[in-house]
């Protein structure tokens, strides 16, 4: 099944955004916002965005992807992900205006599109579900852990670590003044250094309950820091226990997903999600 593309214009506070919208010859009434992460615009690190709502109209689900205000090739000024929430509601609208049939939508985010869908899910009914890849959640905590028990301990293992310690090249007190700060930035109690963040983003997710997708690298720090949010926060640890939730991890994909092959299976994850969700979900 091919979906036609229509590109076209929609409002948000008096500037206009571009909005790519993939329409199936039969839409479900389920369809999938793509929400995306900065600095990018609506094609996404390897054009996987595109390739994407492709593979989601083959299974008969619309999407629409779209520039933030100052991105790409809508107008404004670029500000945070953080307060780009107008924009999903323009986009929302946008969406269901194009597509009267429409019944609810899925927001699919990667990184700080990931937490700007969690955190925006509870203020609007239309949202169904979310599917969130590598989601940010920096703070100077989760940061060193993520450094602490991935680089550091990854680096151990690899012989050009070694053969570079015993050569010229290895700046020995560098190295060690970055491990020394990654430690002591690593003891801090998860909650300071502006982990409000995660925060939001958790009373996003648990206000209305949405079934919640993770997708996650083994790759990636990104990825490694929310894994350590997780397993400090009792709060996400019964998200995760009580919630409609699933992982899927992978150790090899990387945080944009940049061979090929990742971004298919990262596709093939998204439909079977979907189709999931039209069996078990009265739209």
């Amino acid at each position: 099944m091919s979906a036609r593309e229509d590109a076209f214009y929609f409002e948000c506070e008096q500037e206009s955004l571009l909005g790519i919208l993939h329409v199936p010859a039969r839409p479900a009434t389920l369809g999938v916002l793509i929400v995306v992460g900065g600095p990018q615009y609506r094609a996404g690190s390897h054009r996987q965005f595109v390739l994407l709502a492709r593979s989601l109209g083959t299974s008969g689900f619309a999407s629409l992807r779209f520039d933030y205000r100052g991105m790409g090739d809508a107008t404004g000024e670029l500000t945070s992900f953080e307060d780009a929430k107008p924009d999903l509601r323009a986009a929302i609208d946008a969406f269901y205006r194009r597509l009267p049939g429409l019944k609810g939508v899925v927001l699919w985010g990667l990184c700080d599109a990931a937490s700007l869908a969690a955190s925006y899910a509870a203020d609007d009914p239309r949202v169904r579900s979310l599917v969130l890849a590598n989601p940010w959640v920096r703070s100077e905590a989760t940061h060193a852990r993520a450094l602490m028990q991935s680089y550091y301990r990854r680096r151990v293992f690899e012989a050009a670590f070694w053969k570079k310690l015993f050569s010229t090249k290895f700046a020995l007190r560098e190295s060690l003044n970055g491990w020394s700060a990654a430690w002591r930035a690593s003891r801090k109690k998860l909650g300071e250094g502006g982990a409000d963040l995660p925060a939001r983003m958790l009373k996003g997710l648990t206000r209305r309950a949405c079934p919640t997708l993770f997708i996650l690298s083994g790759h990636d720090l990104v990825a490694a820091e929310f894994r350590a949010l997780v397993a400090e926060s009792p709060d996400w640890r019964r998200f995760f226990a009580e919630g409609a939730v699933r992982v899927e991890s992978r150790d090899e994909f990387d945080h944009t997903f940049s061979r090929a092959a990742w971004r298919d299976q990262v596709a093939d994850i998204t439909r079977a999600w979907m189709l999931d969700l039209t069996r078990f979900m009265e739209p």
